[in-house]
């Protein structure tokens, strides 16, 4: 009897899917539209790459998904939970209310039932004053049957969760248990509006996780497939199916993480810089020890300023779908519109009339592809110039990135990753691995599961050993809630940053643990 895993991967082009082995070798992969929908892509790259892989479905043990559900719901507004915004802070916030700063129209979607309550913590863990209990259960029952989910944020709790933990209590009281609840503490950092956001999203997005989640797992069984089911999430590990739809903000770009994780087990490289060119955009990405860089920027989401973890990345506008417009005296300009997932029927080498860079790369010799002599009548000079402009794009992203002059290895991957040449200036090697077209749908599918956590101790009342253990404690049930393997856990890595500002000799520690699927 086989075990093996089918990934899958959501692009804004391309929907990706493979399916691996035992020994983690590719047995099957395939590349198709992005649908409108997202669903019917999944559904049909699903198909196509278990009906090629000819291995009995019972044997399929496994199944991952890196998904842009719920990136898409967020930037289009749709399909969003109607939530409530409670925010334990009063008197000492009110000067700020929640979701200021938020683009107007997002603000509209998810601002209806907004609530300040007494209560909250000083810096230090002291209480502001205590919390206002009986506040919260009249926001309970005014609320009752007009949401279905709750963002909960308290002043300064990732220093103390107690009035956020004691306020999920009451509402689950009232509400009962099948209200989504999101604590601001679990997803969040210190800063209390972009945390208040990151849990204002994470509320917002549960349903349409939800939805994902079982469309998903009923496409499996109409395959006759009855796997284990994780999502991918954007550090480079998975989670299972319960833990995403407590969290589905985690998912948030994953697919760029899935490719770097995918790079480098392609390439057997830990540290390196890795360019994921798709059809529409290329992400440049950094790996330390096989995993992505973190963010230590607060983050935009669909007009809402986050500061939950998310890969440090950077986008260029560049990739295989990219138009190519010419303008007087030899000037052109490069996207950043794209034709995207149409380029078999737009670019000019499928017959279509639309200038893409893989038709620059095909007319120039770069590429084998399509039709050449759609594209033989243009000028190769001019078209040399659009392709070392090119070339110098990817290599401005990768010089962003680097945070030495020293150069370092460089994985290209993704389905338009042909289209670049094997030297490139500031990479000590280029690298394009076999598979690397579906990087990020491997990337997912080989991934681990992980838990981190991010908390502030005061090392004069625990110990500096003891505030790393308990950090370390909490990461690896974090990591078996998500869905991993008690026995497997490792630490993969542990952050300490003293706060000199706050008293009491404080720390944030910062830990992350990961372990084999169950």
């Amino acid at each position: 009897m086989g075990t093996y895993r089918i990934g899958i991967d959501v692009g804004g082009t391309h929907t990706d899917a493979v399916i691996l082995d035992e020994n983690n070798q590719v047995i099957s992969e395939t590349k198709s539209s992005t649908t409108v929908d997202v669903t019917t892509g999944i559904y049909n790259a699903m198909h196509k790459v278990i009906a090629n892989a000819n291995v009995p479905r019972e044997e399929i043990h496994y199944a991952m998904l890196g998904t842009t559900h719920c990136t898409n719901a967020i930037v289009e507004r749709k399909g969003l939970n109607e939530i409530a915004v409670v925010r334990i802070g009063a008197p000492a916030t009110l000067a700020v209310k929640p979701m200021t700063g938020v683009q107007p129209e997002l603000r509209e979607a998810l601002g209806k039932h907004v609530y300040l309550v007494r209560g909250g913590h000083e810096f230090d863990g002291r209480e502001i004053v205590s919390l206002d209990e009986e506040h919260l259960y009249e926001i309970a029952k005014e609320i009752k049957g007009k949401v279905d989910s709750v963002a909960i944020t308290s002043v300064f709790s990732p220093v103390s969760r107690e009035h956020e933990e004691r306020a999920r209590n009451i509402f689950t009281e009232i509400l009962g248990e099948e209200i989504s609840i999101s604590l601001s503490s679990e997803i969040g950092s210190v800063g209390l509006l972009e945390r208040e956001n990151a849990a204002i999203l994470n509320a917002s997005v549960i349903k349409v996780a939800k939805t994902a989640a079982d469309g998903f797992i009923q496409a499996l069984k109409n395959e006759g497939i009855h796997a284990k089911v994780f999502f991918g999430q954007n550090d480079g590990t998975l989670m299972s199916v319960e833990y995403a739809v407590r969290y589905p903000i985690f998912t948030i770009a994953c697919g760029p993480t899935n490719s770097l994780r995918g790079a480098s087990y392609l390439s057997d490289l830990t540290d390196a810089i890795v360019v994921d060119v798709g059809g529409t955009t290329s992400d440049v990405g950094i790996l330390v020890n096989s995993f992505p860089r973190e963010s230590s920027l607060a983050v935009e989401i669909g007009g809402a300023r986050t500061n939950f973890r998310m890969p440090d990345l950077v986008s260029i506008g560049l990739g295989g779908g990219t138009i190519i417009r010419f303008g007087e005296n030899g000037e052109f300009t490069i996207g950043p519109d794209s034709v995207g997932y149409r380029l078999p029927e737009e670019a000019m080498i499928f017959g279509g009339d639309t200038l893409t860079t893989t038709d620059v790369a095909v007319a120039l010799g770069k590429v084998e592809l399509g039709n050449p002599s759609n594209v033989a009548h243009l000028d190769k000079e001019l078209l040399q110039r659009v392709y070392n402009k090119m070339v110098e794009m990817v290599e401005e992203a990768i010089d962003k990135m680097k945070v030495s002059a020293n150069p370092m290895p460089v994985i290209l991957v993704g389905g338009g990753s042909v289209l670049f040449p094997k030297e490139l200036k500031g990479a000590s090697g280029v690298y394009r691995p076999e598979n690397s077209g579906v990087a990020n749908a491997i990337g997912s599918a080989i991934s681990q599961v992980s838990g981190q956590i991010e908390k502030i101790y005061l090392i004069d009342e625990i110990g500096r050993e003891n505030a790393l253990q308990a950090a370390k404690e909490e990461a690896m049930e974090e990591a078996i809630n998500a869905g991993a393997n008690k026995e497997s856990l490792v630490i993969v890595d542990i952050e300490d940053v003293p706060l000199a500002y706050l008293p009491g000799n404080a720390t944030r520690v910062r830990v992350k643990a990961a372990g084999e699927l169950v």
